[in-house]
């Protein structure tokens, strides 16, 4: 684990947390890594639901290249090293626990990568985005060019890509990218209710659901089909969906337990 990305459980849900002060949250290789590695701990867990954030009033600036704390693990191969950089977004992105992306103020380069990956994305009305690469000279990284793409559509997400804008909050609502857009103070609280429903909620099917909406694009209606009924039989043997039944026959809340 890295100093810098600090994970926190509250009952069902985990908070995923960069924390980097005086750099806008900038992610070493050491919190790249970390962050793979706390996904992957997340995804054996008993946790339903998972918001990934930033600390200080940032969710991530991106990869930090520069050599400021130790080495910083851009030294050796390169593409050795951008191969290390591509296991995080795979963690996150594949992590079957729901993933909910808090985002307030900037959001660029592989942070801009690194708040797609995640399966939702609320952000505060102060919150910037851009897929900054090309005022760099660089291409797209950290998994941009097939996160935008499925996000917002191949012609915009070339726009965004071609020009590197720079987008405010209500220009990434009106393009897609986020799922809503609320007010700097009270971004935790609609997170948080967001993060309970989901927590709430039957993990198994969920879990499968998200796997099967994650895969949809590469799937005929057939293959969508089959996978459906292989993921009904598993939920038709636990006790959730007996739980979930009997909730609804008596007009109360149902209590999932993940069995």
């Amino acid at each position: 684990m890295d100093e810098h990305v600090r994970v926190e459980r509250e009952g069902a849900i985990a908070t995923v947390t960069l924390d980097r002060p005086g750099t806008r949250n900038a992610c070493s290789m050491a919190m790249w890594l970390a962050i793979r590695d706390c996904f992957r701990d997340l995804a054996a867990s008993d946790t339903r639901a998972i918001v990934l954030t930033g600390a200080n009033g940032d969710f991530c600036s991106g990869a930090d290249v520069v050599k400021k704390e130790g080495a910083s693990g851009w030294e050796g191969n390169k593409l050795t090293a951008m191969r290390q950089l591509a296991e995080s977004v795979v963690a996150v992105h594949d992590c079957p626990i729901p993933v909910i992306a808090k985002v307030d103020g900037v959001a660029v380069g592989a942070g801009f990568g690194l708040a797609l990956a995640a399966d939702l994305l609320w952000c505060s009305d102060r919150a910037r985005m851009s897929a900054v690469f090309a005022k760099l000279g660089l291409s797209l990284d950290y998994g941009l060019s097939f996160l935008l793409a499925k996000r917002i559509g191949l012609h915009k997400a070339k726009e965004i890509a071609f020009t590197g804008e720079m987008m405010d909050a209500a220009r990434a609502e009106q393009l897609g990218i986020v799922n809503a857009v609320v007010a700097v103070a009270d971004l935790d609280r609609a997170v948080q209710e967001v993060a309970e429903r989901i927590a709430g909620g039957p993990p198994i099917a969920l879990s499968m659901t998200k796997r099967m909406l994650d895969h949809a694009a590469t799937s005929s209606l057939a293959q969508s089909l089959e996978v459906e009924a292989m993921a009904q039989n598993v939920n038709l043997g636990t006790s959730d969906l007996i739980e979930g039944l009997t909730a609804f026959a008596q007009k109360r809340p149902p209590v999932f337990e993940g069995r």
